[in-house]
Formats: C-alpha cells, structure tokens, sequence
C-alpha cells in the first residue's frame, strides 16, 4: 500500500481537485483499489464526490475511538474508489477528547490505516501547516505539493519545503512531486516560477501541468470526477497524464 499526502501551504492551489482526480483515475483507469481521505473540516472531497459532510462521521470519530476504520468509509460512484467524508469536527479534533491528553496524537493516522487494504490511500490536507496537515504526512510515504504560478503560492512552498525537511528527519517522507495548477502557458513569469520551485524542490517539478479548465468547477457541482462528466476536456487529459506520470515515479 503506498499513502499519499496531497499538501500545499495556501488555498486555491487545486489541492482537493488534484486528490480527487488522481484517486479517480487510479480506480478507473489504472485498476487500484483507492481511499480517499477527507482530513480537511472545509470537506471539500467529500462534497466534490457527491456525499453531505453533515450526514456522514469522518476521520475525527475514528481517531477518538469511536467508530472503526470500516465505520466509516464510503463507497463513491466510481468502482473501487471509496472515501472517508470530513466534517467540521476535524478542525479542533486535537484538542478534545482523548486525543487532547496523547503527546504522540499526531501519530495516530497513520497507525490507523496501517491495516487498511488498498493499493492507494490518498489524504487531502488542509491548506495550513497545522496538526491534520502534519498528521497526514507523518502517515504517508509521499507527499504531491500542489501549487499554482503565483506570487503567494510559490513563496509558500519554501515554507512547506522547510517543514517537509525538519519532518522527514524524524519520520520517512519521500516528495513525490510538485504540480501546477491553473497552468497558462503564455504566462509572462513562467520561467521565474519555474525556478524558485526547482530550486526549492530540485527535480521535483512534474512535466505535465494542469490547465485552466471551467470543466473542473463544474464536475464538483454534479459530485463526480471529471472522467465521468467531461471526459475529453483538457484538464481531464492532464489529470491522465499526471497520474502516469507519478506512477513511474513510484
């Protein structure tokens, strides 16, 4: 089983977008059986995948000790793509119950889905260096930094980079890779970004970038992947390419 933390230290860097459809085309195209994790209290995943984070128990329950793993997972759509849903109990998860007393809480996660049985757990994070974000990468094997070309998106990868690095000394963690969203291949800084990220993240940069493509927002809408709504689109062709992509690097 490899985990894969999808993180990035700003919002609107195609973080959830990047989970969702990443988990989707592994079940869909590649055959892999696949978790998806929601472990943002925003609970983007779970309604970008059709579920009402105040209908279904999330991580939260299962890292108190209150439901079991199988408690509750939810099966999507898509064959062999399942999901945990987030809900806004995750966002002071930390501090309550009997987690709040546990100097090693942060490492819970990861001793949870020890036994779970896919090829595939993908954990979508928090926008935020915070305990969810660092419990999520503690349990990974790989993290995908998103991140966009922007000012503030770039900047805050050297911040994320600097934590990656103090955590992967204490815990392994392998960067799989940084990916651009919102990509214009007109930009005019292009080549500036270009190089802040590799010399933050050396060799990182994956060669496929995701376009801009209105056919995104409008696949969360109908709570479904691209693959199923828009299936010739752009950017549903990049998600495509990007997962083969990571994949030789597994």
């Amino acid at each position: 089983m490899q985990t894969i933390a999808i993180s990035s230290f700003k919002g609107g860097t195609a973080k959830t977008s990047t989970a969702l459809h990443i988990g989707a085309a592994l079940a869909k195209f590649h055959k892999k059986k696949v978790l998806l994790i929601d472990f943002d209290a925003q609970a983007n995943l779970t309604t970008g995948l059709g579920f009402d984070p105040d209908e279904n128990d999330s991580m939260a329950a299962v890292l108190q000790g209150n439901k079991t793993l199988k408690e509750v997972i939810k099966t999507t759509n898509v064959p062999r793509l399942d999901l945990i849903p987030a809900d806004t109990w995750l966002e002071r998860v930390e501090v309550t119950g009997n987690l709040a007393a546990d100097r090693y809480s942060h490492e819970r996660l990861r001793d949870i889905i020890k036994t779970a049985d896919y090829d595939f757990v993908i954990v979508d994070t928090p926008p935020s260096l915070c305990w969810l974000t660092e419990s999520a990468l503690i349990a990974a094997h790989h993290t995908l930094v998103c991140a966009t070309p922007e000012f503030y998106s770039i900047k805050g990868l050297e911040r994320l980079s600097q934590f990656v690095d103090s955590l992967s000394q204490r815990h392994p963690l392998n960067v799989l890779g940084v990916l651009l969203s919102f990509w214009n291949v007109r930009g005019k800084n292009n080549s500036a970004f270009l190089e802040v990220i590799d010399r933050t993240f050396p060799k990182k940069l994956l060669k496929t970038k995701v376009r801009r493509d209105i056919a995104i927002s409008e696949a969360a809408i109908f709570g479904k992947p691209l693959f199923d709504t828009t299936p010739s689109s752009r950017a549903a062709e990049d998600y495509l390419d990007i997962v083969k992509e990571l994949l030789k690097r597994l």
